[in-house]
C-alpha cells in the first residue's frame, strides 16, 4: 500500500476505510464467510496442502477469509508482520504467554495491570513454576535490574485504573538488551494514538472487544506483531487450545474499525473535558488521566475515554453510582455508552487473595468510562450525583 505523508489519526482514518481489493459482487463491506469448514476440488490439492506444499483454507478452527481480513486490517494498523485473532482479549494473552513461556520461566510485569493478566500470572502460571516479578513501569532503573533472566517484558500503558504512561519505547530496548520478548496491551490507547510496534516492541495485544469493537456487542481479542512470534502462536496455540475467532465476530469488529478514529477522537476530547473539571471539584482529591498526570511519553499521541478519579470522605460512593443516570453500573470500556465501576466493589469481588486490593487501589477510587452521550449531558450527570451524593447534605 501507498504510503501518504499523513498524521496518526488520518493514517488510522484511510486504513480501515479503504480495503486494497474487491469484495463479492463489488460489496464495499466483505462477505462474512460463516463456514465451518473448506472442501477441495481434487486429491492432489487436499494432499498437497495438508503435506504443507501449498496454504489454503481448510476448516475455520484455524484460519477463515472474514478472520483474515480482520487480521490483515489489525497488522497494518499496528504497523505489524502478522496478527491473529481470538475470541477474547484474555484469549490473546494468555495464548501469546503460553507460547513463549517454559516451566521455570520468569516474567517481569509493569505493576497495576488488567487484574485478570494479574491473576493469570498469579494462579495458573504458578503452577508451572513460573514466577512473576511487579516493578514500576516508570522507573527504568528498577525494570533494568529486573530483567536479567526473564523470558518475557509484559506492559500496559496506561495502566488499569492507575493510569501510569510509560516510556514504551525504552521498556522495549531494556527488554532487547536482556534477551526478553516485549508484550503490551494496546486496548486503551488502540492504534489509533499508540502503535508498539513501531516502538520496538514484539507483541502488541488488545481486547477487541473494547475499542476496536466500539458497539458491546462482541467479546474478541487479538495480537500483532512480528512474524515469527505469531507464527509460533499460530502453529503451537491456535490449532490445539481451540480460542478461535468466529467470522460473524470478525465482521463485526471489520465494522467497528471502520469507525475507530472518529470514535476515539470523541472519547478523548469529551473525556478529557471532564477529567479538567473534575479535577478543580471539591470534592475530588486526584484524577488518574495521563493527559493531566505529566506530558504524555513518547510514542503516545492521544488519549482515551477511560480514567479514574478518588474522592474524599464527604462522598458516598455508593450513592453516587446510584445516583448516575447516563453512566451505568458496568464492566468492560470501549463502547458507545458511558461506564462507572468503583473500587469498592472490585475489593469484595470473590476472587482470594488475587483480588484488586493487591493493585494498591485506594477504595476511594472511581473509574469511568466517558461514551458518545455527549459531554455537557455527562458532566450534568456527574455534577447531580456529586450533589445527592454528599453526605452532609
Amino acid at each position: 500500500m501507498t504510503d501518504f505523508p499523513e498524521d496518526p489519526v488520518a493514517r488510522a482514518q484511510r486504513l480501515v476505510a479503504h480495503d486494497d481489493g474487491a469484495h463479492a459482487y463489488q460489496a464495499v463491506v466483505p462477505a462474512i464467510v460463516q463456514t465451518s469448514l473448506f472442501t477441495f476440488p481434487s486429491f492432489q490439492e487436499m494432499a498437497d496442502t495438508y503435506a504443507g506444499r501449498q496454504t489454503r483454507n481448510v476448516y475455520s478452527r484455524t484460519t477463515n477469509p472474514t478472520v483474515t481480513e480482520f487480521e490483515r486490517k489489525m497488522a497494518a494498523l499496528e504497523q505489524t508482520d502478522d496478527a491473529i485473532g481470538f475470541p477474547s482479549g484474555m484469549a490473546a494473552i494468555s495464548g501469546s504467554v503460553l507460547a513463549l513461556i517454559q516451566p521455570g520461566d520468569r516474567i517481569v510485569c509493569v505493576r497495576h495491570v488488567y487484574p485478570d493478566a494479574y491473576r493469570l500470572f498469579e494462579t495458573l502460571l504458578k503452577k508451572w513454576g513460573i514466577t512473576t516479578t511487579y516493578v514500576d513501569g516508570a522507573d527504568l532503573a528498577a525494570v533494568d535490574a529486573a530483567l536479567p533472566g526473564a523470558r518475557i517484558l509484559y506492559l500496559e500503558s496506561p495502566t488499569s485504573w492507575m493510569m501510569e504512561a510509560h516510556d514504551v519505547g525504552a521498556l522495549a530496548a531494556l527488554a532487547r538488551k536482556h534477551g526478553a520478548v516485549s508484550l503490551i496491551d494496546n486496548s486503551w490507547a488502540t492504534p489509533v494514538f499508540q502503535r508498539p510496534a513501531t516502538l520496538g516492541v514484539d507483541l502488541v495485544l488488545h481486547s477487541a472487544s473494547k475499542y476496536i469493537g466500539g458497539h458491546s456487542d462482541t467479546v474478541a481479542g487479538v495480537v500483532a506483531g512480528r512474524a515469527d512470534l505469531v507464527a509460533t502462536i499460530r502453529r503451537t496455540i491456535c490449532p490445539y487450545i481451540g480460542a478461535k475467532l468466529g467470522p460473524f465476530e470478525a465482521w463485526l469488529l471489520l465494522r467497528g474499525l471502520r469507525t475507530l478514529p472518529v470514535r476515539m477522537q470523541a472519547h478523548e476530547a469529551s473525556a478529557l473535558t471532564l477529567a479538567r473539571r473534575l479535577a478543580e471539584h471539591a470534592h475530588v482529591t486526584r484524577v488518574h488521566h495521563p493527559a493531566l498526570m505529566g506530558t504524555l511519553p513518547p510514542g503516545l499521541t492521544g488519549t482515551s475515554g477511560l480514567f479514574s478519579f478518588t474522592v474524599d470522605d464527604g462522598i458516598d460512593i455508593p450513592a453516587f453510582c446510584d445516583a448516575l443516570d447516563l453512566f451505568h453500573l458496568g464492566v468492560s470500556w470501549g463502547g458507545h455508552e458511558s461506564l462507572v465501576v468503583p473500587a469498592l466493589v472490585t475489593h469484595v469481588q470473590a476472587a482470594g487473595p488475587n483480588s484488586a486490593l493487591d493493585f494498591g487501589v485506594p477504595a476511594s477510587m472511581i473509574r469511568l468510562h466517558v461514551g458518545l452521550e455527549g459531554t455537557e449531558a455527562l458532566w450534568a450527570d456527574l455534577a447531580r450525583a456529586f450533589q445527592v451524593a454528599r453526605k452532609d447534605r
